[in-house]
């Protein structure tokens, strides 16, 4: 689906706040509610739009630690390492990726010492052959 700038600039407004209501989104994208409602229901259903999910405020992410932690696999075990890191509640995300390694995550742990037994948890699962991790020290900015 091709997006239109009106499409764009809806998609921007959720990203920044998505519990705006379809007649603010409406007032500040100079359309009709109905326009609006229409073309939000477009996206959603050509799966442009795929939910809607909370943002973590800063205040509540800085009371945490995060880490980067990139993964080498063994060959042929992918499928069974995703299904065991998705089990991993702290994980929050994981990216399949190009280079060195064949994956990267992110972990919000409440304290170093959870930080650690995670890690260390990834690091111990057969089909694992590295990892490596690094401490988010700051968030420049999250779209």
């Amino acid at each position: 689906m091709d997006l239109t700038d009106k499409d764009q600039q809806l998609i921007a407004l959720l990203q920044q706040n998505g519990r705006l209501s379809v007649s603010e989104m409406a007032r500040k994208l100079s359309a009709s509610r109905t326009a609006v409602q229409m073309r939000l229901q477009k996206l959603e259903r050509n799966g442009v739009i795929n939910g809607y999910t909370v943002k973590l405020s800063p205040a509540y992410l800085e009371k945490r630690v995060q880490a980067l932690v990139m993964i080498k696999l063994s060959a042929g075990s992918r499928e069974k390492i995703e299904a065991e890191l998705s089990a991993i509640k702290q994980l929050t995300s994981l990216y399949s990726i190009s280079g060195t390694f064949d994956m990267s995550g992110v972990i919000s742990a409440r304290s170093m010492v959870e930080l650690d037994m995670i890690i260390d948890k990834i690091g111990c699962l057969a089909g694992i052959d590295e990892t490596m991790s690094s401490i988010i020290l700051s968030t420049k900015f999250d779209r």
